[in-house]
């Protein structure tokens, strides 16, 4: 039997040489050096902006990098080239979705690669062989004519996976691929990249979950920075030594840090006062289809978790206390007074209730403008007199906002569509800081952003609980919705599953959360 091959004594897929990339004075990129070996799975981790990306972009033809050379089979690539990348057998799949939202799914998962007889589209073989790679995928297929616009962010994931394997590439590039996927979802998408990998195909993975990293990777390469700190084989390198690579001595011991190192995480819950008036209930909240008659408490200080699979009706369950389904009903209460229910964003706004929009891009965000206006806009009342903002008094209230979650106030005046993705969601964190809701609906507040960033930002939830706002969180990670929050309200397929409480040592056992979240499936 054929032995397989030392990664040393494999052939080089993708070079990196001296590559460096400035944007204004900013360097993304500082003398890289990266080989990745043929039909291996290599994850390029750091923090946001440490440069991982764009040494991805570097290599699908995506980033017009400054300095150096990019190789893929020994060839050169033209810097900024994506026709270019795609000849030479480079697909890649990017953090931020492509989605065409008005067509089916079927139609994304083919577009660029469309299948025409004659000229003319062969809807009915695109839709065949769609069916075929959700087969593959082991996931749902959805009806023609369906518009991506009514799935959700993982199933819109889906898409971009597998449109990239429609054209069979020789090297295929992910960017978080799996951050919006629930625990069924990832082991398809896992046991997609290791068929890749069985076949000969290259897969560079830029991801921020060690668990995923650690099962796929055979090679990691960390940066930090703009620069190259290491690359490791497999289990050369503990968990531990990765992070500390990453965040670097000063920044290894936050929050996240610890989690991930498998160090014990102490939350400060003394904010919650028990016997407290809740500042927010909700009772008999519902949204035809979709939720049904859920009902919750947030007490001032208290940080709520909503855990449930995907398409379980968590997010759809604080867009609608949040305003954004109008045709949500249910009962409200707000430090015990009664409200009427809040058929729009503004009107819940008035009652002092705040979100962080699943989708930071295209929700969340106004991208173009810079990040210092993305901050304010919640809010141009308070800096202003007489109905003329005081530009001082605004550029300080922003600024204190920013550096609270460790943003880079000298960047301030930049666009916000020049941020990594960690940055982009601490502009939107900062916003609540800026201006402080009475309750935050944080949904998947940590989604495809880094260790250090994750640890801030949970960080800040905490210490805006700490301050009397209820905080509602919604994540995919599970652990992460254990180590932030007082209590889970679990939900499946629509419905409340029951709320989870800390046992006798403090702490909320996953085991419950999941058996519950599983619980009405396995009584189906």
């Amino acid at each position: 039997m054929a032995m397989k091959p030392s990664q040393s004594n494999r052939h080089v897929a993708v070079a990196l040489k001296s590559v460096s990339k400035t944007y204004g004075v900013t360097s993304a990129l500082i003398d890289v050096d990266v080989e990745i070996h043929e039909g291996t799975v290599h994850a390029l981790i750091g923090e946001n902006g440490a440069g991982k990306s764009t040494a991805l972009g570097s290599i699908a033809g995506r980033v017009d990098f400054d300095a150096g050379v990019v190789e893929v089979f020994g060839e050169p690539l033209e810097p900024g080239n994506l026709r270019a990348a795609r000849r030479a057998g480079i697909s890649a799949i990017y953090q931020e979705l492509t989605i065409v939202p008005h067509l089916d799914a079927a139609a994304n998962v083919f577009l660029g690669s469309a299948i025409s007889r004659s000229g003319v589209l062969s809807t009915r073989e695109m839709r065949r062989r769609y069916v075929d790679l959700c087969d593959e995928l082991d996931v749902t297929s959805f009806p023609a004519g369906k518009p991506a616009s009514a799935l959700s962010v993982a199933e819109q994931q889906m898409l971009e996976i597998m449109r990239s394997l429609v054209i069979e590439p020789r090297v295929i590039l992910f960017d978080e691929p799996s951050a919006s996927l629930a625990v069924e979802e990832r082991e398809a998408l896992y046991g997609a990249i290791e068929g890749l990998r069985r076949r000969g195909v290259t897969v560079v993975i830029v991801s921020h979950n060690f668990d995923e990293i650690e099962r796929l990777a055979d090679r990691i390469t960390v940066f930090r920075n703009g620069r190259t700190i290491l690359t490791s084989e497999r289990g050369e390198k503990s968990r531990a030594e990765l992070v500390l690579a990453m965040l670097g001595e000063q920044r290894a011991d936050q929050t996240l840090g610890r989690v991930l190192m498998d160090k014990p995480v102490y939350l400060d819950t003394s904010s919650v006062d028990e016997s407290s008036t809740p500042i927010l209930e909700v009772n008999g909240l519902t949204v035809p289809g979709v939720i049904e008659n859920i009902d919750l408490q947030v007490r001032p200080g208290e940080i709520l978790g909503i855990a449930g699979l995907v398409g379980s009706g968590r997010s759809t369950l604080l867009r609608a206390i949040a305003g954004a389904e109008p045709t949500a009903r249910g009962n409200i209460r707000l430090g015990g007074v009664s409200a009427v229910w809040p058929r729009s964003v503004r009107a819940a706004r008035k009652l002092g209730i705040a979100l962080i929009p699943e989708d930071r891009k295209g929700q969340g965000l106004v991208m173009p403008r810079n990040a210092a206006d993305n901050i304010a806009l919640s809010n141009l009342h308070s800096p202003s007199t007489a109905g003329v903002i005081n530009g001082k008094r605004l550029s300080e209230k922003v600024a204190a906002a920013a550096a609270g979650l460790n943003f880079p106030v000298s960047r301030l005046g930049e666009r916000s569509d020049r941020f990594s993705g960690g940055n982009q969601q601490k502009l939107l964190m900062a916003r609540w800081l800026y201006d402080r809701p009475r309750v935050l609906l944080a949904d998947e507040p940590t989604r495809g952003i880094d260790i250090g960033a994750k640890g801030e930002l949970l960080e800040a939830l905490r210490k805006m609980a700490a301050q009397g706002i209820g905080v509602i969180v919604v994540s995919s990670e599970l652990e992460e919705v254990l180590a932030v929050s007082d209590r889970v309200l679990v939900v499946a397929k629509g419905q409340s599953m029951g709320l989870v409480e800390p046992g006798g040592d403090h702490k909320i056992a996953m085991e419950d959360v999941l058996h519950a979240a599983f619980g009405m499936k396995e009584n189906a």
